[in-house]
């Protein structure tokens, strides 16, 4: 009887460092979902969406306490994506909410007025801004978001917001439900 007693007391023992082990190795470090959409958002951390960055907004989506549709940089394949991963239905972008403009805009220094001051740089959350300090800056079109977030530190009010020209590398088919809409409007 002593025996099976101890047996019984050197096996829980056992047990229970493999499962304090198993908790400790196999620890899940906040919400996978929070993080499988934080991984789906373009991480430019401009506020445009309400939130103070990428990540809180992954939040707020995860907890059902803000819409898929108010990220202005990622677009619509951003949106897409997002429905994709949870579930839930693709929605046009919220420009309710977000004064984006219809358009995708990119940054443009104007390189005779720039002083380089490097505030825009500093600026920029995707590091599209390049150049040197007392240097002219330049903008990387295919990096820019056009999240205007370079616009204010800006002293000398170089830098404007300029369409991207559509050509066929940036062109998208007319969305056919708003087609539809606008003609029986």
């Amino acid at each position: 009887m002593l025996s099976a007693i101890l047996t019984l007391a050197i096996l829980a023992g056992i047990f229970g460092l493999l499962l304090g082990f198993a908790a400790i190795k196999f620890k899940v470090e906040g919400d996978p979902l929070v993080d499988n959409i934080d991984k789906l958002l373009p991480q430019t951390q401009c506020g445009q969406c309400g939130f103070p960055g990428c990540r809180p907004y992954a939040t707020a989506i995860a907890s059902d306490e803000a819409d898929i549709n108010l990220c202005p940089p990622g677009g619509d394949t951003t949106i897409i994506a997002l429905a994709d991963l949870l579930g839930r239905e693709a929605k046009a972008l919220d420009s309710e909410k977000n004064a984006a403009p219809p358009e995708p805009m990119i940054a443009l220094i104007d390189e005779n007025s720039c002083i380089g001051c490097t505030l825009c740089i500093q600026a920029c959350p995707v590091d599209a801004i390049i150049g040197a300090a007392k240097q002219m800056h330049s903008v990387f079109d295919k990096e820019c978001t056009g999240c205007e977030l370079c616009l204010p530190p800006c002293p000398v009010d170089c830098i404007s917001m300029v369409a991207i020209e559509q050509n066929i590398t940036t062109w998208k088919w007319p969305d056919p439900a708003k087609r539809i809409t606008e003609s029986v409007s």
